[in-house]
């Protein structure tokens, strides 16, 4: 009965879909050039042979599924369609996916919509990274006996639980995934009990996507301008976080002679907002989208681009981990890891607590449980040279350690969705 009215309802708001395009075009989120994607249509043709599918949300799913994407296409000889919610995870794929494939937006979860898509590209199996479950994609995938897996599965507390009071709903959605790839125990024993059939566990995908690139000439470029500075970075942060950096800085700047805040936030659009403020406050801002590089008189350099968290960190000393302070979830401490870079985060990483945790048990990462904590610990960080590079050798190898034997594990646990395909 949910799935009918769920269904229905989708079907009855479907006229609004081309509103909320606007909607969110007017807030940088979609691409004006291509928002007809968004309604399961598209000037792309679909290319001959078998397709694989996969979708994931955004910028972090999206490189994660890579190295498994071209092993897929490799060994099995499919093309590759990936399909991502947000304009940063295109952006990002676009230099990185494999040669000679596809790029969507997934289509809005209307009838309609869901119906043009899978007419359009008709593909022979299909992965969806991690937790974007959209009900009338996935029940319209398994009516036409396409084969789905969901890897790198994971549910927060919060949709577990808002998936328990579903039962009979999560049995029909989940149950339809041919295999379902878990990071951990503890998310398989939550899809085992929200009615995944097959469950297996690999590690975490997010393991085996190695070191955030940058380009070399460009971050010699920028070491250059900032010579010897002391620079630590606040990635992928949320409202409110940009102005604990600044107020960070502001009180670090007297004792921490030349001090670099680098600010990173994980939605650029908002970035006029934050160089405003910070002006506001007295600070000095050079924006990465202005072709700015910080001088000696730079307070606070604003990395407001899409895919260039590599180049970010590449330039800091120590790192804070965004959507920890005030916001729950967290984002991805791995990509600072592989660089050998310090981690503080707040207290706030559901999405991420095997990884977090491990690294503060390690001595990777440092766990913060206030504004007054995290002021504390970065001054202590860029205070010691060493302890940074401790930190940071830690960090490095456990990462490096997970990665091994994960992309075999899930490779491995696939072969049954092949199978179904041939």
């Amino acid at each position: 009965m949910i799935q009918g009215l769920y269904r229905h309802a989708t079907a009855l708001l479907e006229p609004l879909a081309p509103f909320l395009i606007e909607r969110r075009l007017r807030r940088g989120k979609e691409d004006p050039l291509r928002r007809e994607e968004r309604l399961g249509r598209s000037t792309v043709s679909r290319p001959k042979g078998p397709l694989l599918w996969i979708h994931a949300a955004s910028v972090g799913e999206s490189l994660s599924v890579l190295p498994l994407a071209k092993r897929l296409a490799g060994a099995h000889g499919t093309g590759v369609l990936f399909t991502t919610m947000t304009t940063s995870a295109a952006a990002a794929l676009a230099s990185r996916q494999p040669p000679g494939s596809i790029h969507q937006y997934i289509p809005f979860d209307t009838p309609g919509a869901v119906a043009r898509f899978l007419d359009r590209w008709r593909p022979d199996a299909a992965l969806w990274v991690e937790s974007e479950l959209w009900p009338n994609l996935l029940m319209e995938a398994h009516r036409r006996h396409i084969p789905t897996a969901l890897v790198n599965g994971r549910l927060s507390d919060r949709s577990f639980a808002r998936w328990n009071r579903l039962p009979a709903f999560s049995r029909r959605l989940l149950g339809g995934f041919a295999t379902v790839l878990v990071p951990s125990d503890r998310q398989g024993r939550r899809f085992t009990a929200l009615g995944a059939a097959r469950v297996v566990v690999t590690g975490d995908l997010k393991a085996t996507a190695g070191p955030p690139r940058a380009d070399p000439e460009a971050l010699a470029r920028l070491k250059d301008a900032v010579a010897r500075r002391r620079v630590w970075l606040a990635a992928s942060t949320h409202e409110g976080e940009e102005r604990l950096a600044c107020d960070i800085h502001l009180d670090l700047a007297a004792a921490i002679d030349g001090l670099l805040t680098v600010i990173v936030p994980r939605h650029p659009a908002r970035a006029d907002g934050i160089a405003e403020e910070a002006t506001a406050r007295g600070l000095t801002v050079a924006r990465r989208s202005h072709a700015g590089m910080p001088d000696s008189a730079t307070d606070i350099f604003l990395g407001d681009s899409i895919g260039e968290m590599g180049f970010y960190l590449g330039l800091g000393d120590a790192v804070f981990i965004g959507k920890s302070m005030f916001q729950h979830g967290g984002h991805n401490p791995r990509e600072a890891a592989w660089l050998g870079k310090p981690t503080v985060f707040g207290p706030h990483m559901q999405n991420f607590t095997d990884i977090a945790r491990r690294l503060v048990e390690t001595g990777g990462a440092i766990e913060v449980s206030d504004a007054a904590s995290l002021r504390h610990h970065i001054a202590g960080l860029l205070e010691d040279e060493q302890a940074c590079r401790t930190m940071g050798e830690r960090a490095r190898s456990l990462v490096e350690g997970d990665a091994a034997g994960v992309l075999d594990r899930a490779f491995e646990a696939l072969h049954p969705l092949f199978e179904k395909e041939a």
